[in-house]
């Protein structure tokens, strides 16, 4: 298996998920996998998390077959952790019907070995203690994103501003950025994020696309328009694989590397919502991710005209 380059530390799941079209229980999800599926077409991508002794071996072998180093995922003894929801008939707003943490929730995130140097680290949307204990074991990250929810920004609120200082890039939603900073504008937003000592925030707006903010740049990517939606879940973790991935690959977080990033992320997270689960992207490979970009690069092109 190739040694990675850039290294997530998040969940590994069972979904059970409805649409107004389909129920299906027992899916692959997990906000690692949605992540190291999207990353991997880009470059080799480690996960760390736990799974139960129930965790498949053929979701085993999906993960490696795209490339997803595997030395950090522990098994342990106990079921997999399980979500389920439901989603209304526009796809737009979600349910919650339960959420078993099961194995995860005696999860201790351990970087193996050789995960220890790598320069590219992915804090997917766990405790913020374990996001910080996870960078204890980290020797020298070159960049490192993290992304949040309102349960941490309330609940562990103290540990979410000690890691602030100690990441690159906060990917939270724009409820999730006024919550954090007390800000309903999402500049004065960004800007308290930054003087508190991370300096991109990664505004995630769903069907809508994102805005990246930086020290010399705003972005704002749009969602790629598709007519057949089928399931949003997992989308905002791909985006997050596919940005962090293009920034690993273009080893480089100049603005203009950023706005690329952000575009490869949403192309991405295009994939994601065409199926059922991470289905559709499993399928996706390097052409297939450069022909949806070039449909981007059309939909945002701004004519060269004067009023």
């Amino acid at each position: 298996m190739t040694a990675p380059n850039l290294v997530v530390v998040g969940s590994v799941a069972y979904d059970s998920i409805k649409t107004p079209t389909q129920d299906e229980k027992d899916v692959l999800g997990g906000s690692a996998t949605y992540f190291s599926i999207a990353s991997s077409v880009l470059v080799p991508t480690g996960v760390v998390a736990v799974v139960g002794d129930d965790f498949k071996p053929q979701h085993r072998t999906l993960l490696e077959s795209r490339n997803v180093n595997l030395d950090g995922l522990e098994t342990a003894t106990g079921e997999t952790f399980r979500w389920g929801g439901v989603y209304d008939k526009h796809l737009k707003d979600r349910e919650t019907l339960f959420t078993n943490l099961n194995v995860f929730a005696d999860f201790q995130p351990k970087l193996p070995e050789s995960y220890k140097n790598v320069p590219y680290v992915f804090l997917a949307n766990i405790d913020p203690d374990l996001q910080n204990a996870v960078l204890q074991q980290c020797t020298a990250p070159k960049w490192v994103a993290c992304d949040t929810m309102n349960f941490w920004i309330h609940g562990k609120r103290e540990s979410l501003l000690r890691l602030l200082p100690k990441i690159d890039a906060l990917f939270l939603n724009d409820s999730e950025a006024f919550d954090l900073t007390g800000y309903r504008s999402l500049p004065d937003a960004a800007q308290w994020i930054a003087d508190h000592g991370t300096p991109i925030s990664v505004i995630k707006k769903g069907e809508h696309g994102a805005i990246i903010f930086s020290k010399d740049d705003v972005y704002a990517a749009p969602a790629l328009p598709l007519r057949n939606v089928i399931d949003p879940t997992g989308a905002g973790d791909t985006f997050a694989g596919g940005m962090v991935a293009a920034i690993a690959r273009l080893d480089q977080v100049t603005p203009e590397a950023l706005r690329m990033a952000a575009s490869v992320g949403t192309c991405t997270a295009s994939f994601c919502i065409q199926s059922f689960g991470p289905s559709a992207l499993t399928q996706m490979n390097r052409e297939g991710l450069n022909e949806r970009l070039e449909m981007y690069k059309n939909l945002t092109r701004f004519p060269e005209m004067t009023l």
